[in-house]
């Protein structure tokens, strides 16, 4: 919460009772439309809540422009000239609270989202590991190598450029791309084959929240 002499500076005692309830919907209607910039900001401060007093990324941006924008609503200046502090500062203060909770909420929820990516990508590595090649693309049958060609039951066929290509050396190569990928993205990639009438098909790894993958095994 920032100091009284903040608040008198940023808010001028200039309400009514009824522009209490406006303010408090503006102020939770910015925010929600704020989750993006409020998550950007997280990742900024390296997936932490900053230290301090105050202890929030967006809440005090969010009520300042939200004032700013009920201030120039050319029906409230003459309505909102009446409330005294403290009690002003107590609905400040009561509106500021219930926006932190609306921002720990929405980085709880965004924390919750990472921990499932990363479980699914720890299950994906393990059965990997544990079983035969599981194919990337429908993750349901196993892949079979045969002379360099990848074959699925589910309808995959992929000339590699290498005769010499086996499931051990594919096993790998797809261990690599996905390790790479985990150690600077928390997603959980997915896996499709290119077609083209130029280009040869290729198995292409890519993210849902990044720019578009590269081939992890082409046709030759």
């Amino acid at each position: 919460m920032a100091e009284p002499s903040r608040h008198r500076s940023l808010y001028k005692p200039v309400g009514s009772p009824p522009w209490k309830e406006t303010f408090r919907q503006g102020c939770l209607e910015r925010m929600r439309n704020s989750r993006d910039r409020l998550l950007n900001k997280y990742r900024q401060a390296g997936g932490s809540m900053p230290a301090g007093a105050q202890k929030t990324l967006l809440v005090q941006e969010v009520m300042e422009e939200e004032w700013n924008a009920l201030q120039s609503v050319e029906s409230w200046p003459e309505a909102l000239a009446q409330l005294e502090e403290p009690m002003d500062l107590a609905v400040l203060e009561e509106i500021q609270q219930e926006l932190i909770d609306q921002e720990q909420s929405i980085i709880s929820e965004y924390e919750k989202s990472l921990q499932f990516d990363e479980e699914c990508l720890s299950i994906m590595l393990a059965e990997w590991e544990a079983n035969p090649l599981i194919c990337p693309v429908c993750t349901k049958y196993n892949l079979r190598v045969t002379s360099g060609v990848v074959v699925c039951q589910c309808g995959l066929y992929l000339p590699s450029h290498s005769p010499e290509l086996t499931e051990q050396k594919l096993r790998a190569c797809l261990e690599d791309s996905v390790n790479e990928h985990s150690a600077c993205c928390p997603h959980t990639p997915a896996f499709s084959i290119t077609e083209g009438t130029e280009e040869k098909p290729s198995l292409l790894m890519s993210c849902p929240v990044s720019l578009p993958g590269d081939p992890v095994v082409r046709a030759g």
